[in-house]
């Protein structure tokens, strides 16, 4: 056969038959060197073979003897295909049985040599292995007799196959190029590629193959730090408008002469935007605030000074819902500013307080009128042209990594904004705190300011575990006279409708009815959740707000955003079906005034996650919780992994602060050496086909 390297396809192998290359090429694995990146996900210890005498119930083993016997054939009863043997060695004999698989009954003979390796069990008859790996006694162990490799399942193509193939394949592959430079492997003593890949699909021991996770887990994390670092690289040398507080009205005496007191983590923030607003190159920062921290705030006052020094700014809101409220709130911040606020998405267009046609606002922000523009990210696609763009905020852009930010840069960039020598400045806001180890990785092409204080007059939000009984009637009573005050409850659950996946997760539509007519006839039960079009959700949420319901339905769609300061209570259902960080974020949806506020946790009926719900009982510290939430989780959790754009080794190893910033090290020194990676042509595509099936989204 010709000469085997990471870019022969798996179709030159005869054993890659067209039915499971379809299914290979779906899951991205066309080439030998997709396929040896296809890492095992766990391995099962079966590494010593005992005697059949020796056997213990419950215990992984691998023996090794003669077939005595072998049957096969359908059971009497619920006719499943059926093959069992017995295996006999010098100390004893012991039963295997498979379901359903004719291809053990073609291939065991009676009389041959083999190995089996799995759990034993025992029944009636004595002790059994069900299902093992096996193979002859006369191959070298590949599926028995040693560290066995559990590929993820890759659309019906079994872990034995992947195990078969890879181990063939990775005697034949001659070349086995290292994109990562030999001094930095040397200098973090890490394995060569060729090394770390025969490690992890061949181990000898534990140390092998947590070795190779090492070097894989380094190998993702620099190639998305030299993605990031080349993005910032790429940001850094652009230019921007340099923007000035305006030395008549500064920042100070608006922020002074607000009816409140912004904290300290407020000025703080605000001082770190306009120093980075005032130079020659573009403002890329992250305010990274905890719920009802005040994130809004700092935006506004970035957008006014932008306003004040003639030039416009778009604000970028993930939902129409949010949108609006966003142009509510700045609409009364800037009430007597010298400039409209517009508000263009699909469902509103308003220019200051008047309603009006897409068509008129369009006009009206080509002509530089409103300086303070509000929409949804579709607001950088419908061919809008600014007059003179010079910031971007972008809000609640923490589910999106480094390519969609440089995406909706790029966008912005592109636009027509009467700047086409300049591009804007940019600001990403979040609600949900990030653990630094998640803020480095995912955010580290972003300055960062930190919202760590509470506004001024806040009280805590009393969190506590409940229980089905007594529990739910005593809260119900608090609800009803929660409601006498005028005050108004949220009750959040994880489904739209109900499900026969998940049956004791009660679903919002029949929860809300059993509300109405069951427990609160006297009160005014609304509902919303996320199948609902954007002005239905917008009607439930007004009604909500003004008054003309007490008690509020919903699902997820109330997580980011929504602000109703007479609601005081919230019910979360079915608690435990939720990371922390995500039950932060309901929590938040109330105690947003001076009154008193309580959360009740409900978890599920047999639910045993009360230890980790506990943690919201004892902090009201956004970060505090997010860190818990990693630790316990995981960060493909916290993010969710589609979102997080990084591979499954790289998510694991997120917590490991010194992996990231060792990484990041590295790659800044390289790129400060090599900002093309002309010099490391091998790190160049490797880059690039990281790029293309990771998507860093």
């Amino acid at each position: 056969m010709a000469r085997i390297t990471l870019e022969t396809p798996l179709s030159t192998f005869p054993a890659f038959k067209k039915s499971v290359l379809t299914r290979l090429e779906k899951r991205g694995l066309s080439t030998v060197g997709d396929l040896l990146r296809h890492l095992p996900r766990t391995y099962e210890d079966y590494s010593v073979i005992r005697p059949i005498g020796g056997l213990t119930v419950g215990e992984p083993a691998t023996v090794e003897g003669r077939v005595k016997r072998l049957s096969a054939g359908r059971t009497y009863r619920k006719h499943v295909f059926l093959t069992e043997a017995v295996i006999e060695d010098d100390t004893g004999q012991v039963r295997a049985i498979w379901f359903g698989n004719r291809f053990i009954a073609q291939t065991l003979t009676e009389g041959a040599r083999v190995r089996l390796s799995g759990t034993v069990a025992e029944d009636g008859k004595g002790f059994l292995f069900q299902t093992p790996d096996y193979e002859r006694a006369s191959r070298s162990a590949t599926h028995t007799a040693r560290l066995i490799p559990v590929y993820p399942e890759a659309g019906g193509v079994s872990t034995r196959f992947f195990r078969w193939q890879i181990a063939e394949i990775m005697k034949r592959v001659s070349d086995i190029p290292d994109p990562v430079p030999e001094e930095i492997l040397s200098r973090l003593h890490l394995p060569s590629l060729r090394a770390a890949l025969r490690y992890a699909h061949l181990p000898k021991n534990d140390t092998e193959w947590q070795l190779a996770r090492k070097r894989f887990a380094f190998d993702e994390m620099f190639l998305f730090q030299l993605k990031a670092l080349q993005a910032k690289a790429l940001y850094d040398t652009s230019k921007a408008v340099p923007i000035r507080d305006d030395a008549d009205t500064p920042t100070e005496s608006f922020l002074a002469s607000l009816p409140f007191e912004p904290t300290d983590a407020q000025h703080r923030a605000i001082s770190e935007i306009l120093r980075d607003l005032e130079g020659p190159r573009p403002m890329n920062r992250l305010v990274n605030g905890d719920v009802s921290s005040g994130k809004t705030l700092v935006a506004a006052a970035a957008a006014r000074t932008v306003a004040r020094a003639g030039y416009q700014s778009v604000i970028l809101a993930p939902t129409e819902v949010l949108a609006r409220q966003h142009w509510e709130g700045l609409s009364r911040l800037f009430a007597d500013e010298p400039f409209p606020v517009a508000l263009l998405t699909r469902e509103y267009r308003f220019l200051g307080t008047d309603s009006a046609s897409k068509a008129s606002i369009g006009n009206a922000i080509a002509a530089g009128i409103p300086k303070v523009i509000v929409g949804t990210h579709a607001l950088l696609q419908e061919g809008i042209r600014f007059h003179d763009l010079a910031l971007v905020v972008v809000d609640e852009q923490h589910r999106f990594g480094v390519e969609q930010r440089a995406a909706l840069q790029s966008q912005a960039s592109g636009l027509e904004d009467g700047e086409p020598d300049r591009i804007p400045h940019f600001l990403t806001m979040t609600a949900t705190p990030i653990p630094r180890t998640l803020a480095l990785a995912f955010f580290g092409d972003l300055a960062l300011s930190v919202l760590d204080e509470m506004p001024k007059g806040r009280r805590p939000i009393e969190t506590r575990i409940a229980k089905n009984g007594a529990d739910r009637e005593i809260v119900y009573d608090f609800v009803r006279k929660e409601a006498a005050k005028g005050h108004r409850t949220f009750v959040i659950l994880p489904l739209v409708e109900e499900s026969e996946a998940l049956e004791d997760v009660k679903s919002a539509t029949a929860e809300a009815e059993r509300l109405r007519t069951d427990v609160f006839p006297d009160l005014r039960v609304g509902l919303v959740h996320g199948k609902l079009k954007a002005k239905e959700k917008e009607e439930a949420m007004r009604t909500f707000k003004e008054g003309g319901t007490d008690v509020l339905v919903a699902t997820a769609v109330v997580e980011v955003g929504v602000d109703v300061p007479e609601a005081t209570v919230m019910i979360i259902e079915n608690a435990d079906r939720f990371g922390l960080a995500q039950l932060h974020q309901f929590r938040g949806r109330i105690g947003r005034s001076d009154r008193k506020s309580h959360c009740f946790l409900f978890p599920s009926d047999g639910a045993v996650e009360n230890a980790r719900l506990e943690t919201l009982e004892k902090s009201s510290s956004g970060f505090e919780v997010a860190e818990a939430d990693l630790a316990l989780r995981g960060p493909g959790a916290f993010f969710g992994t589609r979102q997080s754009g990084l591979p499954d080794i790289a998510m694991e190893n997120l917590m490991n602060l010194r992996l990231v910033e060792i990484a990041r090290s590295e790659a800044g020194d390289l790129l400060a050496a090599d900002p093309s990676l002309d010099v490391h042509p091998l790190l160049q595509a490797e880059l690039r086909r990281f790029e293309e099936g990771v998507h860093m989204e």
